[in-house]
């Protein structure tokens, strides 16, 4: 047997445990996702199993959990509200709708695996993760504030008295345990949070506490419960929603939107989790499995999702490490659906509450409180800029952003780096050095640095320390020959790159007599997108 092999099955156990937890924590999320769609709640149980299956087995990123989310959730319930808006109110094509959204969706994020754009979560910058990381933890926070709420008289209110002092004291027991337990080493190879779940269950079952559970959860949310079958191939999905243009421009652009939102969140989780296994999953494989796993939850009746970052961390603080702990929890979530929905909904809310709370402050980048004056502004800007965004819009939007603010960053800081080191040779030639990036931020710059009227008659232009990086640049250098040409005078260029001296000459010959061809001549290539 392999040294690989061992490892994999000596993990086993840890992998089947932390999965188990990992499924726990998965039904209160899919239910409260599925009533913030808009939907019932085994649509997004279903969502959960299916998702989570597939990209488990399939995934390009052993360990990490997928299932309905949040993120998704929001963009959904205006698309099932105007589903709805299209035919008689019972017909309820808003589901219908949604089912065939979640399958262009799956398409456009497996034509993304296809394209190998999933390389391209590389240029997010570590301020923008950071800031990912904060907003989602706050994100997360806050959606576990809900359920400090309770029914009265057929509306939410905030707890109050004894209720919340129970919760309170079970939420803190729970988080205690998760706390407490990893500190006793012969219980140090248990998945805290599982321990802590069925802790604050036997309290609250044995002690007959009136408490919010899994099972009032649903029932509260106009549920029937937990109990279902296995998920149906949905045939209405094509009798239902028309298959012609009207129906794809109105189902295009929420599938653009879910397709960008899922591949951002799950493709940053990969990388968040890569830090912390140290080890290296595949994107382009995981946008495939993505895909792929929300066009089969589209035509089986689920409400589509991606990776979540709070099960993911659950799941690889559980000591949960290979696609058998997505498995486990994938199935066991099933089977809680098939046979044991009676016990799963005696779970009480307080105990998955206190797992959440533990995954937020595991989850906070911590360090950024340390690190954010001794960082750069711009990059402390972004940071705090891409956390705030997250809470008040979205991730896309905050992660979109947050790049546009880095680029544009490096572009400025960069621009002011063009340099022009000048002297005369003594045949009167006037040598222009030139050090730093020359792009389309630097060019003005650049230009700024010459004398084409005051200059002598032989001009050398010397590019060894500089780096011509796109096509504006190359445009910047052939108008300023045309400038020193027009005003009589010679000008030879030095140590172009390879590259760079044949675009020049292909758009126009003549700089051949220009250029001067070196030994020494730099290799890169303008505007590189060899991504590897």
């Amino acid at each position: 047997m392999t040294e690989f092999v061992k490892k994999r099955v000596a993990n086993a156990k840890n992998d089947i445990l932390s999965g188990l937890t990992v499924a726990l924590a998965l039904v209160p999320e899919a239910v409260a996702f599925a009533f913030v769609a808009g939907v019932d709640p085994l649509v997004g149980l279903y969502a959960a199993f299916m998702i989570g299956l597939i990209t488990s087995v399939f995934g390009g990123r052993p360990g990490m959990i997928s299932g309905a989310t949040g993120a998704l959730a929001v963009v959904m319930v205006s698309l099932v509200a105007e589903g709805n808006a299209m035919g008689a109110p019972e017909e309820e094509l808003g589901l219908y709708y949604l089912f065939a959204t979640v399958i262009l969706m799956g398409f456009i994020q497996m034509l993304a695996g296809v394209l190998k754009l999933g390389k391209f979560v590389r240029l997010i910058p570590h301020p923008v993760m950071m800031g990912f990381v904060n907003g989602l933890a706050i994100v997360i926070f806050l959606s576990q504030l809900g359920m400090f709420k309770s029914f009265q008289n057929g509306e939410k209110v905030w707890m109050l008295g004894t209720d919340l002092w129970v919760m309170l004291a079970l939420v803190g027991l729970t988080m205690l345990i998760m706390w407490g337990l990893p500190k006793i080493k012969a219980t140090a190879k248990l998945p805290e949070a599982l321990i802590g779940i069925i802790v604050v269950s036997a309290i609250v079952i044995l002690g007959k506490l009136d408490v919010a559970t899994v099972g009032s959860f649903i029932r509260d949310g106009g549920g029937e419960g937990l109990k279902g079958g296995l998920p149906q191939f949905q045939f209405d999905i094509f009798n239902k929603v028309p298959m012609n243009w009207e129906t794809f421009k109105f189902i295009g652009p929420y599938a653009l939107i879910l397709a960008a939102i899922g591949l951002i969140e799950s493709l940053m989780t990969l990388n968040l989790i890569d830090e912390l296994t140290e080890t290296r999953g595949n994107s382009n494989r995981e946008c495939l499995a993505q895909g792929g796993a929300n066009i089969v939850t589209g035509l089986f009746g689920g409400m589509g999702g991606c990776a979540m970052i709070g099960q993911s961390i659950i799941n690889i603080k559980g000591g949960g490490r290979t696609r058998l702990s997505g498995i486990v929890a994938a199935v066991t979530l099933l089977l809680f659906i098939l046979f044991a929905s009676g016990l799963i909904e005696q779970v009480p809310i307080a105990a998955l509450v206190g797992v959440m709370f533990m995954v937020v402050i595991g989850t906070f980048a911590w360090s950024s409180f340390r690190i954010l004056n001794k960082i750069p502004l711009t990059d402390a800007i972004v940071l705090i800029s891409v956390s705030l965004l997250t809470v008040f819009f979205d991730l896309a939007v905050a992660v979109i952003a947050g790049v546009i603010m880095s680029a544009l960053a490096f572009a400025w800081e960069n621009a002011k780096k063009i340099r022009a080191r000048k002297h005369v040779k003594e045949d009167g030639t006037k040598v222009y050095e030139i050090w730093g990036p020359l792009f389309f931020g630097s060019i003005q710059a650049f230009n700024a640095k010459f004398d084409v009227a005051n200059d002598p008659d032989k001009v050398e232009i010397d590019f060894i320390e500089s780096r011509v990086s796109d096509h504006s640049a190359l445009e910047a250098i052939f108008n300023l020959v045309g400038k020193y040409e027009e005003a009589g005078k010679k000008v030879k260029i030095k140590h172009l790159s390879e590259e760079c001296q044949a675009l020049m000459i292909k758009a126009s010959p003549r700089l051949a007599s220009v250029i001067e061809h070196d030994i020494d001549d730099p290799r890169y290539h303008v505007m590189a997108n060899a991504m590897k």
